[in-house]
């Protein structure tokens, strides 16, 4: 009777509560080689944290804008917000990652997987700059993003139309990254600062539903900081988030930034609601760091999901640590057909 009692009194108790401890490795599956200056601490110290962080691979990826140094700033900015100034796209990031990885031995050469991200989403061409890189490039791409619509604070400071997940330019990319069997990272807010409801989500239903031979990683699950930390979060996230999953096939979740700040934990415990649903779908999630240039923290951002991976069982996360990000992306970079 006891034995029984200790069973029962395990089934009840919440699943952040299961001594578990994961000790695997990771895939870091958001993790921009540059800076808002396109700038990086560099290969050897992205690779010194990822050792120290036991991630074995990453997928890494420039940024597609860079903030503008105007003439009336007192000093050189570090950071998008720094001052006023806008952003511009920049598609020579893609060429700074791939000389950098370039000049890199076989053996660490493996352990990266690049994502194409030069791309201005506004534009019509942008299809045709894909396909180019890859021509440029051949066998290097794995992925194409972190492919920027929709994102708050950054998307208001950028020159140009506003990007949406829906645009016609985009759904030429896509097309592109089927074709060559590249998985497409795409952030797209779900909503914005003074909205308590999706405002954006038909747009990235769109993308979506009529690209079904696309494989999408929506970052953040479709949340931002710069919304977040200003207003209360979206309360039917998780439900919008099943319902998303549950009807396209060719959907995948990212967890990183504000999504484990403002959604998974609270107070370091994971949510339950958030723990059903990775259950309840194990193979449609990943992890990223989201680090920018400068690659110090890596260890300790991984570690603060320590809380979210101890509480599933072992399988499932190994495969939101790493399988599924391993599982996503082709064997083989993409070469111009």
């Amino acid at each position: 009777m006891r034995f029984l009692a200790v069973l029962a009194l395990l089934a009840s108790s919440p699943l952040w509560a299961r001594d578990a401890h994961y000790e695997g490795r990771y895939v870091d599956a958001h993790l921009h080689y540059v800076d808002f200056m396109q700038e990086s601490e560099g290969m050897d110290a992205m690779f010194n944290a990822m050792d120290k962080a036991r991630v074995e691979q990453a997928w890494v990826f420039g940024l597609p804008v860079v903030k503008k140094w105007e003439q009336s700033a007192p000093r050189r900015p570090r950071y998008f917000l720094g001052d006023e100034a806008p952003l511009y796209y920049y598609s020579a990031t893609d060429d700074l990652l791939a000389q950098a990885i370039a000049a890199l031995p076989q053996e660490r050469r493996r352990r990266l997987v690049p994502f194409i991200s030069g791309i201005n989403p506004t534009d019509l061409n942008a299809a045709r700059h894909v396909e180019a890189l890859i021509e440029r490039y051949p066998g290097l791409w794995r992925g194409i993003g972190e492919v920027i619509t929709r994102h708050d604070d950054l998307t208001a400071l950028t020159e140009g139309e506003t990007p949406r997940a829906n645009h016609p330019a985009l759904m030429k990319v896509y097309r592109v990254a089927a074709r060559h069997g590249l998985p497409v990272l795409l952030h797209s807010n779900l909503t914005s600062l003074r909205e308590k409801t999706p405002i954006y989500l038909e747009e990235l239903e769109d993308a979506l539903k009529e690209n079904p031979k696309t494989r999408f990683i929506l970052a953040h699950a479709g949340t931002s900081g710069g919304v977040e930390a200003r207003q209360a979060p979206l309360e039917t996230l998780p439900a919008i988030v099943r319902a998303l999953l549950e009807r396209y096939d060719n959907l995948y979740v990212d967890l990183s930034w504000s999504v484990r700040e403002h959604y998974l934990l609270d107070d370091d415990r994971p949510r339950e609601v958030w723990l059903t649903l990775i259950n309840d779908h194990p193979d449609r999630f990943t992890l990223g760091t989201d680090l920018v240039g400068h690659f110090g923290s890596m260890k300790k951002i991984l570690n603060s999901y320590r809380p979210l991976l101890n509480a599933l069982p072992e399988e499932v996360a190994r495969r939101v640590a790493s399988d599924n990000a391993k599982a996503l992306v082709p064997e083989k970079g993409a070469v111009a057909k």
